[in-house]
């Protein structure tokens, strides 16, 4: 099995992130440090270490949760403000997981975490495309042309974003706001506040409701659930699609 992913499989970290624990020099196969980003490990007769502790792809249950992330937590590891840390609210889960993906600081809603490095590369990677559901709030009101524009594709920095749905749910013309319900299949950084920016009409508040047929619903801000069986056989093979 190839190093990065016999990493991921033990739930120490995604495939990404298991090349980088490679890359510095944190990985030892049989007491030799690794660098080879190949490498193929024996899980019969090869013992690996992470930090100097041995790992294995079979020592750890794998754990599924939906946290309901609220405003004001990060989602990353390191900070150098002393933000809290999406962490702080699962401290009762025993084994090691970590977000899969982000939410930025100031957005709140559905936020996967998981020690299953496969399921994590599976749903963070661009061919996976599942389905992200946000609910924005956002100033003034989206005439027609812009929601056109939005859901065409908007030229953001260096890229194009691809096609989204965006449906007006609420409009306030004394207040000059409106509740807007968005879907993107892609996930790039603060991606749906730049394509509010990027047709003039800024974020004020802006929820992840949905990650394709898995809902936030029924879990209160700051808490969290297990997902069922069915959730987890779901998200390894959201199209229903037969390897």
């Amino acid at each position: 099995m190839r190093i990065n992913k016999y990493i991921a499989s033990a739930g120490i970290a995604s495939r990404r992130k298991a090349e980088n624990l490679v890359s510095e020099g944190r990985i030892k196969v049989n007491g030799q440090i690794i660098y080879d980003l190949g490498y193929q490990v024996n899980e019969d007769k090869d013992i690996v270490e992470y930090d100097g502790k041995k790992i294995d792809i079979n020592s750890e249950k794998l754990v599924y949760i939906l946290l309901n992330k609220p405003e004001g937590y990060i989602t990353s590891s390191k900070d150098q403000f002393g933000r809290k840390d999406v962490m702080d609210l699962v401290t009762d889960i025993k084994e090691r997981i970590y977000p899969v993906g982000r939410l930025d600081y100031e957005t709140s809603g559905l936020l996967l975490m998981t020690n299953d490095g496969d399921l994590t590369y599976k749903i963070t990677h661009p061919k996976h495309e599942i389905t992200k559901t946000y609910i924005a709030s956002v100033k003034g009101i989206p005439t027609s042309e812009e929601l056109e524009r939005f859901e065409n594709g908007l030229e953001i920095e260096d890229y194009v974003t691809s096609k989204a749905k965006i449906r007006v749910l609420k409009t306030d013309v004394k207040k000059n706001y409106s509740v807007c319900r968005v879907s993107i299949h892609e996930g790039r950084n603060r991606q749906v506040r730049k394509m509010f920016n990027a047709i003039n009409h800024p974020v004020m508040n802006l929820k992840r409701v949905a990650l394709g047929k898995i809902s936030v619903n029924n879990v209160e801000v700051g808490k969290y659930r297990h997902l069922t069986d069915d959730e987890v056989n779901y998200l390894k093979n959201p199209t229903g699609k037969r390897d």
